[in-house]
């Protein structure tokens, strides 16, 4: 009878369990990697560069005319956001936590931030800037800018704190364009377009490096923006061969994503989830666009 009692029940467990719908996994998003036209061409200048996100919202430079900022909607219609003051060219875009925007001013050698209410300030003004090129806000507060001149094809990188004083942080560089953070913030990476080479240092909360080291370097092209995604690995804009690199911690080249356009002078990651990849493109002053797997640092 006890036996009877127990089979009895097992079959009954075993009976609930096949009821109970299985967890399944939602397929696979298809199509990542695959970079497709954003918004038409021929909408920015030439000198479209370094898109920012805040909250989704997607900024970039010099639509129509340079010396403008553009809001860019999902749907990839551009309008103008606010001019810059007169004798302003934006060249990167980037945001702190509380929404403010910070623009590298590479014709008037400054810093510019941007309120919520659209006022335009000078945050630094550093006479010795070749000029600011990309930038990099750091959760400490301090801001990280390349500065190269492409006269000589040296650069510079400098910080800029809280209250706008700077401080050069490496000189006799190459050609310093693209910049970003590691995740974490204890990597910085840093680009040198002409040489073709990605330098990285480890960085301190204070925003001082030490060991730089060669991360990689190209046999051909160019190097232009760069941004980590969320397990730390690095995109790079490759300008002139049309795709972004994208490598490993470790310098591992995991892959290439080939682009439309052939001149990607930027990248920003953004979209509700962080996992689409909005790219610049000079030659056909536009933006492309792809998904990836992986969201953006920060995100």
């Amino acid at each position: 009878m006890y036996r009877t009692i127990v089979f009895a029940a097992l079959a009954l467990i075993v009976s609930s369990c096949n009821s109970i719908p299985l967890i399944q996994k939602g397929p696979k998003e298809a199509h990542l990697f695959e970079s497709k036209d954003f918004t038409a061409p021929n909408l920015f200048t030439n000198n479209i560069e370094g898109p920012g996100v805040y909250h989704d919202s997607l900024f970039v430079v010099n639509l129509e005319h340079d010396g403008t900022i553009a809001y860019v909607d999902t749907g990839g219609k551009a309008q103008v956001y606010l001019n810059l003051p007169q004798g302003s060219t934006g060249n990167c875009i980037r945001f702190d936590a509380r929404g403010n925007m910070y623009i590298a001013d590479f014709t008037g050698h400054n810093v510019l931030v941007v309120d919520r209410a659209k006022k335009v300030s000078v945050f630094c003004h550093n006479p010795q800037f070749n000029q600011p090129n990309d930038l990099v806000v750091s959760r400490y507060g301090y801001i990280l800018a390349s500065d190269p001149s492409w006269r000589d094809s040296t650069g510079q990188v400098w910080r800029i704190e809280p209250d706008g004083k700077y401080y050069l942080l490496q000189q006799n560089m190459g050609t310093t364009n693209g910049i970003c953070l590691s995740p974490d913030e204890k990597t910085l990476y840093v680009n040198e377009s002409v040489q073709k080479k990605v330098w990285a240092y480890d960085i301190d909360t204070l925003g001082n490096v030490m060991n730089k080291r060669l991360f990689t370097s190209f046999n051909d092209y160019g190097l232009d923006g760069m941004h980590c995604d969320k397990k730390g690995n690095l995109y790079i804009s490759r300008y002139g061969k049309g795709v972004i690199a994208i490598f490993s911690p470790e310098g591992e080249l995991l892959r290439e994503v080939p682009l439309n356009g052939k001149n990607c002078s930027n990248l920003i990651f953004g979209g509700p989830d962080g996992r689409t990849v909005y790219v610049t493109l000079q030659d056909r002053k536009d933006m492309e666009r792809f998904r990836t797997d992986v969201a953006g640092a920060g995100w």
